[in-house]
């Protein structure tokens, strides 16, 4: 595994449109490395014909903090990315010092000792408990079978060993996909957690076509040595051909409230390939999950296919980002609401930015929309937020900013960070990444995949730890996981975000990417 970082003559290649030297170190030396080596080298479970995988690659990261001890952090990710959905398995690299990370396999695939016999896997995730009990999520499928479900594991080291593992739905009818996992720990109730999930109930065609895609929830109340049943708690069955998709928990740790945030997505008929409605939403709940409320909308989806802005119709060119994906966090001592996203409402419809908005009443009301990519003439995609204890929002994106017009041969890329002030003020912006091109990344779906997420958590209360993927340059090991500490900079005054305007009212662009492992 080869670090490299961008000199200012490789800079001035980048802006001339030649990107020879493709940088995946940080802008700097605050990014390190956190993925080399590939446990699942020697793994061939899960090939099929027609299927593509590219060893060496890491995809979609997930990054915790122990909010106790910031020197422990857990980064989880896929592993050797298929070309048609998945990868071999998952891995996580952890830190006890925050420094010198060890990666270690996540039991949810064949390919991971003593994991989860499923022959790939996809989507990990992982949260830290109070207590520093670490808890992860990983789907689970077969590529030769209509098997999939969801995988559970827990570990009492900070990432170093996992047990418990449990699979929390078992799916053996080629009718049900589950899809877009993830999971939360409880932060005032040590010992528990909560999985949540979409699960597509599809049949395409004859007398019995529907779709259907309720979110599923499990729940361990016992430092994930069991989980209770999972079922459905957001119900979709009353908009026909109508699913959920990008589940995420956000806990209140004042009050207990917990929101889960998604995607609703309605579509024409039960093909699920036409989108009718795309809107963000999300549901409450003040019992630990036992009850939950009706779904409130945020705000519509106005995102746009991904793709390379030079090449727009060269398949072979296309992008594969966070459009359809909501990422959210809370305001640990006020309770305000953020939550960012792509859209295109601020470009016309031509390319997405990214959006964000906010609540000061608990999810009541929200602002519309802003556009806080600091390169507007840009696309922007995939973004992640967090709020530290002193109410500073931090956004992470990846941006084209160094595309020049006329090259269609490499796709120069960086992840940004805006933060701001409690409440939105004073925005500012650093460039965290290196640049590197976007088109050496696994050809995945339908597009050069980085992950449908990155991540940034809060590290040590005030600072900020990102976890994203870069390509190398190098076709043996073609993507990697960093990860760094930034602190807070919100120091260039600016407009502070508005409040109480109204809520969008933009129409929903009637494309959906098919989110499938």
């Amino acid at each position: 595994m080869r670090t490299r970082s961008l000199t200012a003559a490789g800079l001035a290649l980048v802006l001339g449109g030649a990107l020879t030297a493709v940088a995946s170190a940080a802008a700097g030396s605050s990014l390190q490395n956190i993925s080399p080596g590939n446990p699942y080298a020697s793994c061939t479970a899960g090939d099929k014909p027609g299927s593509v995988v590219s060893p060496g690659s890491e995809d979609e990261p997930w990054i915790a903090v122990d909010r106790h001890d910031p020197g422990h952090v857990i980064s989880a990710y896929q592993q050797d990315r298929w070309s048609n959905g998945g990868a071999r398995g998952v891995a996580e690299s952890y830190s006890t010092d925050g420094r010198h990370f060890t990666k270690v396999p996540l039991p949810f695939s064949k390919c991971a000792p003593g994991g989860l016999n499923y022959e790939r896997a996809s989507d990990a995730w992982v949260d830290f408990g109070p207590d520093g009990v670490a808890y992860s999520s990983g789907l689970d499928f077969d590529t030769n079978g209509p098997r999939n479900g969801v995988g559970a594991a827990t570990s009492y080291d900070s990432g170093k060993t996992w047990t418990h593992v449990t699979q929390l739905i078992d799916d053996t009818d080629a009718a049900f996909t589950d899809d877009k996992n993830s999971v939360t720990a409880d932060p005032l109730h040590p010992g528990t957690a909560y999985q949540v999930w979409d699960r597509i109930d599809q049949v395409a065609s004859g007398p019995g076509a529907h779709y259907d895609g309720p979110s599923y929830i499990a729940i361990t109340r016992d430092h994930g040595r069991t989980w209770g049943t999972a079922h459905a708690f957001v119900d979709t069955s009353g908009v026909p051909n109508s699913q959920t998709i990008g589940n995420v928990i956000v806990p209140d740790a004042r009050t207990g409230t917990l929101y889960d945030f998604f995607e609703w997505q309605t579509y024409s008929d039960a093909t699920g390939t036409q989108a009718t409605d795309l809107h963000f939403a999300f549901v409450t709940s003040h019992d630990q999950g036992r009850t939950w409320s009706r779904p409130t909308t945020i705000a519509a989806d106005t995102s746009v296919p991904e793709v390379d802005p030079n090449a727009p119709d060269d398949a072979s060119k296309a992008l594969r980002g966070g459009a359809n994906l909501i990422s959210a966090a809370i305001d640990p001592v006020t309770g305000e609401l953020y939550a960012a996203f792509e859209g295109s409402a601020f470009t016309g419809g031509k390319y997405d930015d990214v959006e964000l908005v906010h609540s000061t009443d608990h999810g009541r009301t929200w602002s519309a929309p802003v556009q806080i990519n600091r390169a507007p003439a840009a696309a922007a995609f995939t973004p992640s937020i967090a709020v530290n204890d002193r109410g500073q929002l931090a956004v992470t994106y990846y941006d084209l900013r160094y595309l020049q017009p006329g090259n269609t041969t490499t796709l120069p890329t960086a992840m940004w960070m805006v933060t701001y002030g409690r409440g939105g003020t004073q925005p500012s912006e650093r460039r965290v990444s290196g640049v590197f091109d976007w088109l050496l990344a696994p050809y995945a779906g339908w597009g050069h995949f980085l992950g449908d997420y990155e991540s940034v958590a809060v590290s040590g209360g005030t600072a900020f730890r990102p976890a994203l993927v870069a390509t190398t340059g190098d076709a043996s090991d073609p993507t990697d996981v960093y990860t760094g500490v930034f602190g807070a900079w919100p120091v260039n005054a600016g407009p502070p975000l508005a409040h109480a305007a109204p809520r969008l009212t933009v129409p929903a662009h009637p494309n959906a990417h098919p989110r499938r492992h």
